[in-house]
């Protein structure tokens, strides 16, 4: 019949009602039926090649195995269906498997086959290109237990089979899994973070994530090089998103600090009054790092240390010098923007301080040429003289850079100013002012947190934005249940809930105890 469509000369008579589509899709199932046995003969000549069971004077404790390596390999099927996961469970080890009893072999032998598979294996890592940590993936050790279980002359997919029929229904087990997230959205609200970068190839590309309680997952991604990158253009594609996903389940969107993002906020507060917009954390301590870094006594630091780092990976001699003396660990600890790498970069000389001091009173150092060079000196009073820089913590990190100034507020005061100048609008909003208030490593430490007004009343503006029509529940999260969470009353008060709270633990849910 394919024949017929295609119109092939000297099989049967060619139909001319067929349409172009018809004719073409019929002549792609004809190649594709020609490849596959092309295919199937280039397998079974490669089956051929590999023998990694069949040498004389090996033995088998099992009559099962007894007819291993003989040249017509009987297709033999083991329990795959053992293999399957139920697709409700958040189980991605490769315990759900059961086990199946291997033949009982020659120990030496076994250890020998097992090495020559391998062999195999790693030849097919080598000369495609596949990064060696895809080795630790359980997905493909659910994929070798399963070829094992399977039996010999399994046959792999071809690359239609990959790119149609076993990516959808991929996809459709994907979003099954992803059911469970979505019934927490529903429960306990989710939060839309958006990451718009520019690739090698100068295109712009959106990224949009949801994070729950369940975890964080991917959205959907936009390619957006032609598109203006003005803020209500970020507002329409974000708006369309919560309108996806439903604006009740959201409770807040995260955004970088680009102008049209900060843009695209003033009209979703206006559109959508009671989600959150928040500042994209990260983002903010790297303005945070810029501010820092351009005061004159940091920037003086950050110069010194960047000439040191540009001598020593300018040279053979001295890059080969300096790993051998900190264990072949760099001293240049990348990051994603220069402000984040300079202050990454001061934190990993203070911690190989030492190493680096003995580089430099060492036989080599003095033998070298650069010893006596004017940069070479420079770099050797660089690293006899490096002192300690503060590197903070977020939780912590005004007491801390008050403690390293021993409380001089002439000294700490300018870096302060430019915490909370960065923070101002980024990381102070009323959801932020709230989860500091509802934290209990917080709260039960310092009780008069519930005495600022500031923070009140951003947990106030926050009750009022979860429950806008409902003035009752309102009244009951306000007068009642904070009460509870005050005084300690109910669950709080239990000795698992206040030993937990003595942890600053994120992740911890009393209601799962």
């Amino acid at each position: 019949m394919k024949k017929h469509i295609v119109q092939v000369k000297g099989y049967v008579a060619s139909c001319t009602k067929a349409s172009k589509e018809d004719i073409l899709k019929c002549k792609n199932a004809l190649d594709e039926t020609v490849t596959k046995k092309k295919e199937k003969q280039g397998g079974m000549n490669l089956m051929e090649e590999v023998n990694i069971v069949h040498e004389e004077g090996d033995e088998f404790e099992d009559d099962e195995v007894e007819h291993v390596g003989s040249r017509k390999r009987p297709h033999v099927l083991g329990p795959l269906d053992s293999t399957e996961i139920n697709p409700g469970s958040s189980d991605t080890t490769t315990s759900g498997f059961k086990k199946v009893k291997q033949p009982n072999i020659n120990n030496a032998i076994w250890k020998k086959r097992s090495y020559e598979v391998s062999q195999y294996l790693a030849r097919w890592v080598y000369e495609a290109g596949i990064p060696f940590h895809a080795i630790d993936n359980d997905s493909f050790n659910r994929f070798v237990e399963a070829v094992g279980q399977f039996g010999l002359g399994y046959q792999p997919p071809s690359q239609y089979q990959l790119r149609e029929p076993l990516l959808k229904k991929e996809v459709d087990r994907t979003k099954k899994l992803l059911k469970r997230q979505e019934e927490e959205w529903a429960l306990t609200g989710c939060s839309i973070i958006t990451d718009a970068w520019t690739d090698r190839k100068r295109r712009s590309i959106m990224n949009l994530c949801i994070n729950c309680k369940q975890g964080t997952c991917f959205l959907a991604s936009k390619e957006d090089s032609e598109a203006s990158h003005a803020g209500v253009y970020s507002f329409e594609h974000v708006d369309k998103f919560i309108e996806d996903i439903g604006a009740q389940n959201i409770v807040q969107v995260v955004m970088d600090n680009a102008s049209n993002n900060i843009a695209a906020v003033d009209l979703l507060k206006i559109k959508r009054p009671n989600i959150f917009w928040t500042s994209c954390g990260t983002h903010t301590k790297y303005l945070m790092l810029e501010g820092i870094g351009k005061q004159s006594k940091f920037k003086g630091i950050i110069d010194k240390a960047k000439a040191f780092t540009i001598f020593v990976y300018a040279r053979h001699n001295t890059l080969a010098m300096m790993r051998k003396y900190t264990k072949r660990r760099d001293i240049v600890r990348p990051g994603v923007t220069r402000f984040a790498t300079a202050f990454l970069t001061l934190h990993s000389l203070m911690e190989k301080k030492q190493e680096l001091r003995a580089m430099f009173i060492s036989e080599a150092w003095d033998k070298s040429k650069w010893a006596k060079s004017p940069k070479g000196k420079t770099t050797f009073a660089t690293v006899m003289t490096l002192n300690g820089l503060c590197i903070w913590r977020a939780q912590n990190a005004k007491k801390e850079i008050k403690e390293a100034y021993k409380q001089v507020e002439t000294n700490y005061w300018p870096i302060l100013d430019v915490i909370d100048g960065k923070a101002k609008g980024r990381l102070d909003s009323a959801l932020h002012l709230t989860a500091y208030f509802l934290n209990p490593f917080y709260f039960y430490k310092d009780h008069t947190i519930q005495d600022d007004p500031i923070i009140m009343d951003g947990v106030l503006t926050c009750v009022e934005a979860f429950f806008p029509d409902d003035v009752n529940v309102q009244d009951e999260v306000i007068n009642r249940e904070l009460l509870k969470y005050k005084n300690k009353e109910g669950g709080f008060g239990r000795p698992l809930a206040t030993m937990e709270c003595a942890t600053n633990n994120d992740s911890y849910d009393l209601g799962n105890k």
